[in-house]
């Protein structure tokens, strides 16, 4: 297979890692991706949650986390790949997260869960690649419109996450529980369509990465014969050995069936996919959860208000603890059925 080049870097397979906080997806399985030549993805929704000083100076310890992360997860890599990060524009963080990541060296940074309409500002050109995660062409012509506007920049490649992805989507509830979205597929081709002026623009290509619901072999050459470079996928990388989230967090995935999958509310104030845990079950019943601490991760949260701390949630659950955690993943989770290593996979997906 060629290599892919996106904007002077290059991956030798057209494979993303997506983004899974909190610390989900970490030093380790972003390495490991990179390393068989993919692009690995460190999350920084509260990256720090395992420094000492996280509970009394969450924002410090993000952000040295953050740094220990790129570096390791680049040692791990031995030079293959690339190693990105997915920053939430939701969180408080946002741009000391994304200009950490650079002052560090990474390669990429991919956002999204809001418009990043600045991002451009944070990243020097040349410094690292700059990509935002859409659900629809319309999204896309919004940010690239804005970003030629007020930076002379464009995006280097395009995430798109159709109404199948897990964790924080962007569709409207309503349309996710009717199924009117429309699939990743019908809106792949939109979006490939609407990419093109952009590139002759600009005489380069911009790369669109499809993610949600793809599984296997057969959606990844389907969704490249309507024009998709390559694919994100993040749910079955959480089998893997590599995964950073506790073996309790896998196994939980691994037994969930169809029936599990829910669309919630999240304090981000966007639809989520999660497991129907009895953290959801107990949300349903009571309405709201007063979070006991705050760890100033989203803009927008009240403490006062807020249905529930969504860190906490996140953290309970990448430990492992089935009562108290939030559990996002795809709608495909059914498919996951066993525990395997990020090469053992990346060869399955025929790369």
């Amino acid at each position: 297979m060629s290599l892919l080049k996106i904007h002077g870097k290059e991956i030798k397979i057209p494979l993303i890692q997506g983004g899974m906080g909190v610390g989900v997806s970490l030093e380790k399985l972003a390495g490991a991706v990179a390393k068989c030549g993919g692009m690995g993805c460190i999350s920084t929704a509260d990256c720090g949650y395992r420094e000492e000083d996280f509970m009394r100076a969450p924002e410090e310890a993000n952000l040295r986390a953050l740094k220990k992360e790129i570096q390791k997860a680049k040692e791990i890599s031995e030079g293959m790949g690339l190693i990105a990060i997915n920053a939430m524009v939701a969180t408080q963080q946002y741009a000391e997260a994304v200009k950490t990541a650079v002052k560090n060296g990474v390669d990429a940074v991919i956002s999204g869960a809001g418009l990043p309409l600045d991002l451009p500002e944070h990243v020097p050109e040349g410094e690292a690649l700059i990509a935002p995660i859409v659900s629809s062409d319309r999204a896309f012509k919004v940010i690239a419109k804005s970003w030629e506007r007020n930076y002379h920049r464009f995006p280097d490649f395009v995430v798109l996450e159709g109404p199948k992805a897990g964790g924080h989507l962007g569709f409207k509830e309503k349309e996710l529980l009717e199924g009117s979205c429309g699939s990743v597929t019908d809106i792949l081709k939109k979006l490939v369509e609407a990419v093109k002026p952009y590139e002759e623009a600009i005489g380069r290509r911009i790369p669109v990465f499809a993610a949600g619901g793809i599984w296997d072999k057969a959606d990844i050459e389907e969704v490249q014969d309507l024009g998709a470079a390559g694919v994100q996928m993040a749910t079955r990388f959480i089998a893997t050995e590599e995964c950073d989230a506790s073996r309790e967090y896998k196994e939980t995935l691994i037994k969930a069936s169809s029936q599990d999958v829910r669309i919630i509310h999240s304090p981000v104030g966007m639809p989520g996919r999660a497991l129907f845990t009895p953290l959801i079950k107990r949300l349903e019943e009571s309405g709201r959860i007063p979070p006991t601490h705050c760890s100033r991760c989203i803009k927008t949260c009240n403490p006062g208000q807020v249905p529930y701390c969504i860190t906490r949630a996140l953290i309970e659950a990448v430990k492992g603890n089935y009562e108290e955690g939030l559990f996002f993943t795809g709608a495909n989770v059914e498919k996951l059925t066993g525990m395997t290593t990020v090469p053992e996979l990346v060869k399955e997906l025929g790369f």
